[in-house]
């Protein structure tokens, strides 16, 4: 192979490998927050975050809607600050939120027939928890002592 193809198969090689590497890191590199979100005055912020607080992320589960920086999250910000400035009501939003994702969006949702296990479960674990402690150590307690055996060498 002649001297001048080799170097001509290696330009193009890096070339390839270098036109890859851009496009990969494009595909991975996280869009940021393209337009973020202003608000008209002191007390819109105030009501917005204290609202976004108490809103679940659909698509994380453990973080608030304030914390999450997920697409959807961005996406229900805005949605909230919107309806914010239709007059609508903190309630009024949080329903409507409820009506497309669920009680699932609420941090606290409503006591129910279908949450109830939400808010008394853990209260209820506890209780059997202590329960099963406590007959375990009556159990043992009525156990007679064994009584050392002297006659063990060591």
């Amino acid at each position: 192979m002649p001297k001048g193809s080799r170097a001509s198969s290696a330009l193009r090689a890096g070339l390839l490998a270098l036109l890859l590497s851009l496009l990969a890191a494009n595909a991975f590199a996280q869009a940021g927050d393209p337009a973020p979100l202003r608000f008209e005055d002191a007390a819109e912020e105030a009501r917005f975050h204290k609202l976004a607080a108490e809103l679940r992320c659909v698509m994380c589960q453990n973080q608030s809607l304030a914390d999450s920086n997920a697409q959807i999250a961005q996406d229900l910000r805005r949605e909230v600050l919107a309806q914010m400035r239709q007059d609508k009501s903190d309630a009024q939003i949080k329903d409507y939120l409820v009506q497309r994702y669920g009680e699932f969006v609420l941090y606290r949702p409503a006591v129910s027939a279908g949450t109830w296990l939400l808010w008394f479960g853990p209260a209820l674990l506890l209780l059997a928890g202590a329960l099963l402690v406590w007959r375990i150590v009556r159990t043992r307690g009525r156990q007679p002592v064994a009584e050392p055996d002297d006659t063990q060498e060591w």
